[in-house]
């Protein structure tokens, strides 16, 4: 059993994460100012609930003394977000992330960071590997990236054992559907089983190398069991490229009479997005990600059991 904490522990992939931690018997501290996750999708369950910003560094390291394992998750996520207030994204995503690191500093703890694929940005050569280079376009991105440095900086001047896993688009249950900032798979989802149509921005022909949110778990926990760490960041996605019409696709089979209405593209949206997977299964050679069809199968049956617990919530501020 470890002593372990969770930033963000109360948003889509932090309350998924905790779960699991609970499960393996692991003694679990979150901290999350509940500006995105929900305080009630870890009430009650046996861990420790710290609510504060992570731009405070002092709550900061009095939360985080005694840490073994540190999974950083916490963010002010979402480009349009982003790009609507630059300042409060970077005091959480790069304030933040200083302020953990500074803690793992003074009291050895390891690091995992959780970057994003945004960062690529305008680099469009596809897949994507760890050795191309970044071109972030937004502020989120760039929120990242600064993250990133700042996680390689520590490792490398203070000996901190780190690793950096870029998100690419994860999915599935405890994701909001109900914001104007959520992810397009559980806003359809939600939609559809209220017998709404679905908007998509575009042509439909975006893509993205969607990954299930129990493969994303498995990573994470192994990593920590295996003490897997990386001088470099790695990429947390297994090369399926999926486009939007393929996943409308996938949704007709559960919803035959699902309607579509097109609107026009979003500004700061990547095209296309798809892993080389190369450096993810040579770490993780053990982890069998589960199909996206399959994956969406769960997180339909999940939302149509459970999806009440987390619609309807307060409002992400901009």
């Amino acid at each position: 059993m470890a002593k372990v904490a969770v930033t963000g522990g109360a948003g889509f992939v932090g309350t998924n994460l905790v779960r699991a931690l609970l499960k393996d018997n692991h003694e679990v501290t979150i901290i999350d100012d509940f500006s995105t996750g929900l305080e009630s999708n870890v009430i009650g369950l046996d861990c420790h609930i710290s609510a504060f910003s992570l731009a405070d560094l002092q709550k900061v390291k009095s939360t985080l003394r005694g840490i073994e394992y540190i999974f950083h998750l916490g963010a002010r996520g979402s480009v349009p977000r982003s790009i609507k207030n630059p300042v409060a994204t970077m005091d959480v995503n790069v304030i933040g992330t200083l302020n953990v690191l500074e803690s793992a500093r003074s009291t050895g703890a390891t690091v995992a960071f959780s970057s994003s694929s945004s960062v690529y940005g305008s680099n469009l050569k596809l897949p994507k590997n760890e050795k191309m280079w970044m071109g972030p376009l937004t502020p989120y991105a760039a929120s990242k990236l600064s993250g990133e440095a700042l996680v390689q900086s520590y490792a490398s001047s203070y000996g901190i054992p780190a690793i950096t896993y870029r998100f690419f688009n994860i999915f599935g249950p405890w994701q909001r559907p109900d914001h104007d900032y959520a992810a397009v798979i559980p806003k359809w989802i939600w939609k559809l089983i209220h017998g709404q149509r679905i908007e998509v921005l575009g042509d439909g022909l975006q893509s993205r190398d969607f990954t299930f949110i129990d493969t994303v778990v498995d990573v994470l926990v192994q990593g920590m069991n295996s003490k897997v760490n990386h001088p470099q960041p790695v990429n947390l996605a297994f090369g399926s490229r999926i486009s939007l019409n393929e996943c409308i696709e996938v949704l007709r089979t559960l919803f035959p009479d699902l309607a579509v209405v097109h609107l026009p593209e979003r500004v700061g949206d990547v095209r296309n997005s798809q892993n080389d997977p190369t450096l993810i299964k040579s770490l993780f050679p053990t982890v069998n990600p589960v199909k996206f069809s399959v994956g969406i199968e769960q997180t339909h049956r999940w939302f149509t059991e459970f999806g009440f617990k987390i619609a309807n919530g307060p409002r992400v501020v901009e």
